[in-house]
């Protein structure tokens, strides 16, 4: 039987004095359980298991993670387009902006999103 441990698992797994974690086939971490034992530094020890967790790492939430890396390479600045700039980051954020919102209309804090697209447009390299 396969024992699933989540965020607060770990953190009370780690608060209890718990310094390393065994991971094999038994036992599977969420996303957010092995970002946070990294946070706190808890040792994970791999047993037959790859790449834990099945879902990529989210770079916005663990920066400091090993595992955090683009999935793929930025397109160079001068392929994508050879007049970028502000102006052409500006634009594609309010597309961005406009199409969320027709999805989402007022469900999404419009700062929140704000954010969020500059997160996304720094990470992929566009200006």
């Amino acid at each position: 039987m396969k024992q699933i441990y989540t965020e607060n698992d770990i953190e009370e797994l780690f608060k209890s004095g718990t310094k390393s974690l065994q991971v094999n086939d038994d036992v599977v971490l969420t996303d957010l359980a092995y970002e946070k034992a990294r946070r706190l530094g808890l040792q994970l020890v791999f047993d037959g298991v790859e790449a834990p967790p099945l879902a990529p790492i989210r770079p916005y939430l663990s920066n400091a993670s090993p595992r955090a890396r683009p999935m793929v390479d930025p397109v160079p600045q001068a392929v994508t387009n050879p007049q970028a700039g502000p102006a052409r980051q500006e634009r594609v954020a309010q597309r961005i902006r406009s199409a969320v919102l027709a999805k989402l209309g007022s469900q999404i804090d419009a700062k929140l999103l704000d954010t969020i697209i500059a997160r996304v447009l720094k990470s992929t390299g566009v200006k």
